[in-house]
């Protein structure tokens, strides 16, 4: 998000004293604050949130109205923060307004521009924003602002919490008799959360207020907000003018139906790609490796641009538009693969999904439930899904990211529900062996290196999205972990473009400075990749969830030199709980150390009901790593 001129801020400053400096009250209330809330610069004070609900001119639609008040204190020496509301072509703002405590209007003027975002690559969500300098502790402004969104359908959730500690609020909800909407409360519990419902011959008024709500975490690999922070999610169901209603989302097949209206408008030319799929099938001797070169056509060909503008947010573009232009959104691409298919006299369907980002099912029917659309094989009495964002997962090998998750399948009229088989951390097992002889103050070796599932399709996605003439640099970079003290010679691979066999990599190793010697003893580093030594979640507020699910095999064999014994060798370690199994062990073979060590990450999470133990467990493998082998003669 860009900066407004300096101009402008120095516009702020230079009003802020007047009538407006912070009393002694404001500034002990922002330092108390400040003393709990240490990470944040600014804290709402008071807020107040309502939303009422109205229908359209023409009776058509529901519009919501949604209003927000706030006191804003900054409790840090100092701030610099901006204030957004997002809209886009289905809500519009009304009232935007920054004030100084006594109510005057600060000399802050507001920008409108589109949202832009690493994830997408056009949507036609706005921001409209201020960059609010408070000049001193405890000083105060008071934020307004009202938005109208224009059909219901789009109005689903409503979150509690903010980016900044909210001390005080108050959510009021006022919903007339004339419409039936539900109202799902999540993660309250462990909140200072109190409501009241109360109703009139006219409307029911529910009322939430909120206490000392923590700002949410700036954590990476975190769940989903749906499943961390208090909210509301909004059915609408139905809702009456006159003596007629109308349905909105009443159940599932309400959604489907929406759904598939949008589909059932899509224009697809299947001439455009019938010769490709003629070329893709005329060799194959099985349906499995037609629906093979197609889906794999369409991973390797078609350019993944994430791409939201109004109803195009919903639905798919035309099959023939993707095909020609080679670039399209998960709806495009997944439609691409369905008509492909269809082309070569296969049952494909398309399917709408939640990756686990979010928290709901299909039993909720709202527009929040998915965010994502895969393609189904229909074969013998089976589903198989297939999800051209994922480049390099072979057919039957399933993201983690949808694995488990219910999947909304088009049937006709009717739609049917399945889940997404799940994998276990086996199935992405990457397994390494190194053999080392001590050469001086080197380590001399050799490394044979498999890869499997999630892991082996993570690597090709990386390696083949390099250009061609930097691939080999790239390679060894990986290999090394760009440490000059690691060079890597004779790299063979498997077909690294071949994404139904697993991954091979054979490479030789000369690692430096991992030896010393001392009389008639040697100490040798035994660890050079040291891994998960990072993980350390002492200061880690939520869960810490993984791409994919890890599973590390890590043999390391040292031969022992001539004429030297082993006089110490580290001891063996295991850390188990519901998520993960960790075990290092040591062993003398003959004239060979065997050090073997394997990373389960079964559930692909660590939680933070185990971050307790986790940072036990941590503390011990990190002291593991900077111990030694001694050898003596």
């Amino acid at each position: 998000m860009k900066k407004i001129t300096s101009l402008l801020l120095l516009t702020g400053l230079f009003t802020w004293g007047q009538g407006v400096n912070p009393s002694p009250t404001e500034i002990k209330k922002a330092q108390e604050l400040r003393a709990i809330y240490d990470k944040s610069d600014v804290a709402i004070l008071k807020s107040t949130e309502k939303v009422t609900f109205a229908t359209s001119r023409n009776d058509e639609k529901v519009e919501v109205n949604h209003s927000v008040s706030e006191r804003l204190l900054n409790i840090n020496s100092r701030a610099d923060i901006h204030k957004y509301e997002f809209y886009d072509s289905e809500s519009e703002i009304n009232t935007f307004s920054i004030k100084f405590k006594n109510s005057r209007k600060a000399n802050f003027f507001p920008v409108d521009e589109f949202y832009k975002s690493n994830d997408l690559f056009y949507n036609d969500a706005r921001v409209k924003y201020y960059q609010l300098d408070f000049p001193v502790q405890g000083y105060t402004y008071l934020y307004d602002m009202e938005k109208k969104t224009n059909d219901i359908k789009y109005f689903t959730t409503l979150y509690f919490n903010d980016e900044y500690p909210v001390i005080d609020k108050e959510v009021v909800i006022t919903v007339p008799k004339w419409l039936n909407l539900e109202i799902k409360e999540f993660n309250f519990e462990g909140h200072d959360i109190t409501k009241t419902v109360n109703s009139t011959a006219e409307s029911t008024t529910y009322k939430y207020v909120i206490k000392n709500l923590k700002p949410g975490a700036k954590e990476e690999n975190k769940p989903g907000p749906s499943y961390l922070y208090p909210h509301l999610l909004f059915l609408a169901k139905s809702f009456m003018h006159g003596k007629e209603t109308t349905t909105l989302f009443n159940e599932t097949a309400d959604l489907y139906k929406w759904y598939k209206s949008l589909i059932d408008s899509m224009e697809d030319d299947p001439t455009v790609y019938a010769e490709k799929v003629k070329e893709l099938t005329k060799d194959a001797k099985t349906d499995e490796e037609k629906v093979k070169n197609i889906y794999y056509w369409v991973q390797d060909n078609i350019r993944y641009i994430a791409f939201e503008d109004g109803i195009a947010g919903f639905k798919p573009d035309e099959s023939n538009n993707v095909f020609t232009k080679r670039y399209g959104d998960c709806k495009g691409m997944a439609n691409l693969i369905k008509q492909m298919l269809k082309q070569a006299g296969f049952d494909a369907r398309l399917c709408w999904i939640g990756t686990n980002h979010i928290a709901y099912s299909y039993d909720l029917p709202s527009l929040s439930v998915d965010n994502h659309m895969i393609c189904a094989w229909f074969k013998d009495g089976k589903h198989y899904f297939l999800d051209g964002t994922e480049k390099y997962n072979s057919l039957g090998e399933y993201a983690n990211r949808i694995q488990g998750k219910q999947v909304l399948i088009e049937d006709g009229e009717q739609y049917i529900l399945d889940r997404i088989p799940t994998q276990p951390s086996a199935f992405n097992k990457e397994t390494k062996t190194i053999t080392y002889t001590i050469a001086d103050e080197d380590l001399v070796g050799h490394v044979h290196q498999e890869l499997a599932g999630e892991s082996k399709a993570s690597f090709l996605y990386a390696y083949n999205h390099i250009k061609n003439d930097k691939k080999e640099d790239a390679l060894n970079w990986y290999l090394s972990g760009g440490d000059k003290n690691n060079a890597i010679t004779t790299i063979k691979t498997s077909d690294l473009s071949n994404r139904d066999i697993k991954l091979i990599i054979d490479y030789d190793c000369t690692l430096k400075n991992q030896v010393s010697s001392f009389d008639n003893e040697i100490y040798v580093d035994f660890d050079y990749s040291k891994e998960y030594k990072g993980y350390d979640f002492e200061t880690r507020e939520e869960d810490f969830v993984f791409s994919f699910k890890p599973f590390d095999d890590i043999t390391t064999i040292f031969n022992i030199p001539d004429g030297y014994k082993v006089t110490k060798l580290p001891e063996n370690r295991s850390f188990k709980s519901d998520d993960y199994t960790i075990s290092m062990t040591f062993e003398t073979k003959g004239n060979q150390i065997i050090y073997r060590k394997i990373f389960d990450f079964s559930s692909g999470k660590i939680r933070k009901a185990d971050f307790e133990n986790w940072n036990k467990n941590f503390k011990e493998l990190s002291s593991l790593y900077s111990e030694q082998i001694v050898l003596s003669k």
